[in-house]
C-alpha cells in the first residue's frame, strides 16, 4: 500500500511532501505550451497556460484550465470568449513573460486584435484557436473552461513545449511548412 496523500514521499533520496511529489511527476509531463488571451476594458489579459485539452470533434472543443483568481480567466468568462495561442519554439522568452505577474506583457510583444475581438500573439504562435466558452468547472483553485472552436489557425513552425521546468522546440516534428498540402 502506498503513502497516504499528506505523508513525505522518498523520491530520489530527496525527502518531499506528496503535493511536491505529485508536481515533479506531472511536471515530467511534455506539454505543449498556450498563450490564453481575452479581451478586457483595461487592455488585453493573457496567462501562459499548459493545461490544455481536445474535447472533441463535434462539435469541436477544448478545454484550458486556468487559475481561478486569474484577470485572463475573468476577462475570458466576461467576455464569453478566449483565444489559445500555441506557441513556437522560439517563443520561451513570451511564455515566461505570460507567466509572470508584468503588468502589461502584452507592451512585451508583439500582437494584433483579430476580425472577431480576440487578442493574438502574432509573432510567437505556430496555431491560434478562437474559442466560445461553453461550459466551465472549478475544482480546488483552477477553473476548466471549456470552449468551442470558432475559428482556427495553423502557421510555420514547430512547437514549443515544457517538461520538467524547462522550455524546448519540439524539432523532432515536422514544421507545418514541411508538411504536404493535403496535410495541412
Amino acid at each position: 500500500m502506498g503513502p497516504a496523500a499528506d505523508s513525505v514521499t522518498n523520491t530520489s533520496a530527496t525527502y518531499v511532501t506528496a503535493e511536491e511529489a505529485f508536481r515533479r511527476v506531472m511536471g515530467s509531463l511534455p506539454t505543449g505550451v498556450t498563450v490564453v488571451t481575452a479581451p478586457a476594458a483595461g487592455g488585453p489579459r493573457g496567462m501562459t497556460c499548459s493545461s490544455l485539452t481536445s474535447v472533441c470533434l463535434e462539435p469541436a472543443t477544448l478545454a484550458v484550465c486556468l487559475r481561478t483568481a486569474s484577470s485572463t480567466r475573468t476577462a475570458a468568462l466576461r467576455h464569453g470568449r478566449f483565444a489559445v495561442n500555441l506557441l513556437h519554439g522560439g517563443a520561451a522568452r513570451t511564455a515566461q513573460v505570460f507567466a509572470t505577474a508584468v503588468p502589461d506583457r502584452f507592451a512585451l510583444v508583439d500582437w494584433r486584435m483579430s476580425e472577431t475581438g480576440l487578442p493574438l500573439l502574432t509573432a510567437d504562435a505556430c496555431a491560434y484557436a478562437e474559442c466560445d466558452v461553453v461550459h466551465t468547472v472549478e475544482i480546488g483553485d483552477h477553473t476548466m473552461i471549456f470552449g468551442t472552436v470558432a475559428g482556427s489557425c495553423l502557421l510555420p513552425g514547430t512547437p514549443l513545449v515544457y517538461a520538467r521546468r524547462s522550455y524546448r522546440s519540439w524539432d523532432a516534428l515536422p514544421s507545418t511548412q514541411d508538411r504536404p498540402e493535403g496535410d495541412r
